[in-house]
């Protein structure tokens, strides 16, 4: 039975990625090669996958690299190892050292100085070899202070650094509190939310280990970064109050979506003061008019069609030793095992983007990324016991350009009438300048207390003009009915290279938050 249901979701989740390249065409430009998973040995799918060493489930939580040899990964049981040997291709000689353990469900792992951090449940917590023999023999507290009911969902991740070097971390929000749990939460007076101190928040933490809150209104705010700026932003996942998977520019006195991360809106230090009350069940446009403090994601992730459970963001700083792509994000989805990609603007002072497919056919859910020495990314793996894609239930993957460029939507950009798309490679001018190579249509969500939203409120667009550069490396689509607070949905697949190739991902999805 079990066999037959996991069948049913893998079948429906290919169903809803078909219009997506599949992960041997993507594999002629990103290669994928398997440093080490649960899969056996002997699988004749894969003849240089190994397994971990006995015993040991690399269920990998955080990662971090080192140097050109070396990888640290957390484990979702409370380690941390070190791997050497992990850029040899195909990987034959990996080795494994034990480096810290007994830690609580770290989330996350961070490399700075001679030390690295993670988050555990309770605290941030600096690990540190102070005599060179290997092992970690300081475990020191850098901040601690949220609350914790003992509660399954209550995940805390990071930390990661910005751009003035202050960690920060976010905190997952306690799902259906009850009984004892309840007892140990705080309730806003005014609004009757309930849970933990500071959950559902993004907080910042200096390095002598002051905690300052940020932002609020986090589900599952599992992947946190910053992006070529220096600014931060975060991922959500789909569930109560939010709509879909989406990506948040966090910054101070925001609130995002999830409205009981409230019940800490009267704590000393807190940014966001006066919600009297929330909308529920508007679409969001009527919800951020009627409820000012709300903001809009920079970018939605539409359900399936990219993805289901947003996990980590991986800023792209190899000067393009990873492809056309350096100064974008990468983000992990869990359920999909794959990684999509994201290009950000600025739009009258606020963050507005689009997301593309990128890689699929990971051997298991992608949970963590680290960018190589070389500019390959690693990818930790690790489904938890939860359903995803792929024939492993955990690893470490590493996934290397070949040097090929695909033809790909680069970045597509917002303008007063229309989009500019700007293209890895020149186009054929004539099925580029061809309006009947585009389609589009835009829609938006409801903001509501249940689980999730559809799409609602979807128009088709009408592109009435496509005008292709002098170098053939961008065009302009004029478009009618463009709507604010609305994800305009582009599929190009009309479009042919200067050398009659198709675009190998032809969908693309801008959050139009502001039109320029």
């Amino acid at each position: 039975m079990v066999a037959r249901k996991t069948l049913i979701v893998v079948l429906l989740l290919w169903a809803n990625v078909s219009l997506a390249a599949s992960p041997a065409e993507e594999g002629k430009y990103y290669r994928l090669v398997t440093v080490a998973t649960s899969q056996a040995k002997t699988d004749s799918r894969s003849k240089n996958w190994k397994p971990s060493p006995e015993g040991l489930a690399l269920e990998v939580s955080g990662l971090a690299v080192l140097d050109d040899h070396r990888v640290a990964v957390a484990i979702r049981k409370g380690e941390v190892w070190i791997l050497d040997g992990v850029y040899d291709d195909p990987p034959k000689n990996v080795t494994y050292q034990l480096f810290a353990k007994a830690l609580h469900e770290p989330l996350g792992l961070l490399k700075d100085g001679d030390s690295l951090y993670t988050v555990q449940r309770t605290e941030l917590t600096r690990l540190r070899d102070s005599n060179g023999d290997g092992t970690a023999d300081e475990y020191l507290t850098v901040a601690k202070g949220w609350g914790v009911t003992g509660h399954y969902h209550e995940y805390a991740y990071g930390p990661k650094l910005d751009k003035n070097g202050d960690f920060w971390v976010t905190l997952n929000i306690g799902l259906g509190l009850k009984g004892d749990e309840l007892k140990r939460t705080l309730k806003n007076p005014a609004l009757g939310y309930r849970q933990a101190r500071w959950r559902g928040w993004g907080i910042k933490i200096t390095r002598d280990g002051k905690i300052t809150p940020v932002c609020a209104g986090m589900r599952s705010p599992c992947g946190l970064a910053a992006n070529a700026a220096g600014d931060m932003f975060y991922t959500d996942q789909q569930g109560n109050w939010v709509a879909t998977n989406s990506l948040h520019h966090m910054r101070t006195g925001a609130f995002f979506h999830h409205a009981e991360a409230l019940a800490s809106m009267n704590l000393p230090g807190s940014p966001i003061q006066g919600i009297e009350s929330v909308p529920d069940g508007l679409p969001l446009p009527e919800a951020i008019k009627r409820f000012p403090q709300l903001k809009p994601p920079a970018v939605w992730f539409p359900y399936k069609k990219m993805g289901q459970s947003a996990t980590d963001i991986l800023l792209d700083e190899s000067e393009g030793r990873f492809g056309p792509f350096a100064g974008q994000l990468f983000i992990g989805e869990f359920t999909q095992a794959s990684i999509s990609r994201v290009f950000l603007e600025k739009v009258g002072g606020e963050y507005q983007g689009a997301c593309f497919p990128f890689r699929s056919g990971f051997a298991s859910a992608v949970l963590r990324m680290g960018q190589g020495t070389d500019g390959s990314l690693f990818v930790g793996l690790s489904n938890r016991g939860w359903s995803s894609l792929g024939t492993a239930s955990y690893g470490l993957q590493r996934l290397v350009w070949t040097g090929e460029t695909p033809f790909e939507i680069q970045e597509m950009k917002a303008r007063s009438d229309g989009f500019e798309l700007v293209f890895t490679q020149p186009v054929d001018a004539a099925t580029a300048a061809e309006v009947s190579s585009y389609t589009m249509n835009s829609y938006t969500y409801s903001y509501h207390s249940t689980y999730g939203s559809d799409e609602i409120l979807s128009k088709p667009l009408n592109i009435e003009k496509a005008t292709v550069s002098a170098d053939r490396k961008s065009v302009v689509l004029k478009v009618a009915g463009m709507r604010e607070l609305y994800v305009h949905e582009l599929r190009a697949a009309g479009v042919r290279s200067e050398n009659g190739k198709p675009l190998l991902h032809p969908m693309a999805y801008y959050t139009l938050n502001r039109i320029p």
